[in-house]
């Protein structure tokens, strides 16, 4: 049996992307359909509006209105992982408790990331106000750890005293550290924690150090081979093909970086989903030049032909 089941939550989550229409709202439409293909694909759920998502180029009511349309579309909510954080409390209150009564399954809830430079106690007291504001039994939160774009991180200490003070509610983090050691630090001392990484190269051996397995840009596109890795990285008998997966899965994450990370995962949507509008982004991002989708295209349809030979 795979370890990870045991864990809070566990499995392949989809860090989606958000399709904007040309006025710049996201399209509500082709974002389900995207999800549901998700969830065929093999995710075991969706982690929208976070970096991916765009979720900071979005208002709060635009971020609301995506997540309710989605579950009015058909998603079930206990397959989801929204992203729920601002820079204040109030506004993070807000999205969360809208979040908790849909019925999604945790929030995902980045640091307040204006402030740099900021203590334990401070950080410790924007989730206190959160968590308390929410106000709910149902509210399960993910902290989310990406230092190398928030500039904020969210320490061992601050993470242990989170897990005393708000037992049942914090259950899991997002790393997104770049930083497997540290990764593996936190499976190894919390127990009944889900550590899930942000990058898909990171998931096997996480997976091998405790970890719950992973929330990541590259399963837009890869869900079937971390799918694989995820349901056999603990078979003996499975070791040559999981291996030979990940392989699959790192020449993919690979092109995802080709370029600036999110509008080449947009890049290569339009051309898996055969739909043009996939190349949009928001401010301040900017969508890659034609020439740039041209190269990335062409090294698409190659690792689709190695997938498939």
């Amino acid at each position: 049996m795979n370890p990870a089941l045991a864990l809070p939550v566990s499995g392949v989550y989809s860090a989606a992307a958000t399709p904007v229409l040309a006025s710049g709202e996201p399209d509500h439409a082709t974002f389900a359909s995207h999800c549901k293909a998700l969830l065929e694909e093999g995710c075991d759920g969706i982690a929208l509006l976070g970096t991916t998502g765009e979720a900071n180029s979005f208002s709060i009511a635009q971020r609301q209105n995506l997540l309710a349309s989605l579950v009015e579309a058909g998603v079930d909510p206990s397959r989801l992982l929204p992203g729920t954080s601002q820079t204040n409390v109030a506004d993070s209150i807000a999205l969360t408790r809208h979040a908790v009564d849909l019925g999604v399954a945790a929030t995902v809830v980045l640091p307040p990331f204006y402030y740099k430079g900021v203590s334990d106690e401070g950080l410790f007291r924007f989730y206190a106000e959160l968590i308390e504001g929410v106000g709910s039994d149902r509210l399960r939160i993910i902290l989310y750890h990406i230092p190398p774009i928030a500039q904020v991180g969210l320490s061992t200490d601050l993470i242990a005293r989170l897990r005393e003070q708000f037992p049942g509610i914090v259950i899991g983090i997002k790393d997104s550290s770049g930083n497997l050691e540290h990764m593996q630090g936190l499976a190894e001392r919390f127990s009944e924690f889900s550590v899930l990484s942000g990058a898909d190269p990171f998931m096997l051996p996480l997976l091998r150090a405790g970890g719950a397995g992973c929330i990541t840009s590259s399963s837009n596109l890869i869900a079937k081979h971390l799918r694989f890795v995820f349901d056999n990285w603990f078979d003996a008998a499975q070791e040559e093909a999981v291996n030979a997966a990940q392989q699959r899965i790192d020449a993919w994450r690979n092109l995802s970086n080709a370029y600036v990370q999110l509008p080449t995962i947009k890049a290569m949507l339009a051309r898996r989903r055969q739909h043009d509008g996939w190349t949009r982004v928001r401010p301040p991002l900017v969508e890659l030049t034609a020439e740039q989708i041209e190269t990335v295209w062409a090294e698409m349809q190659s690792l689709e032909e190695q997938d498939n030979g």
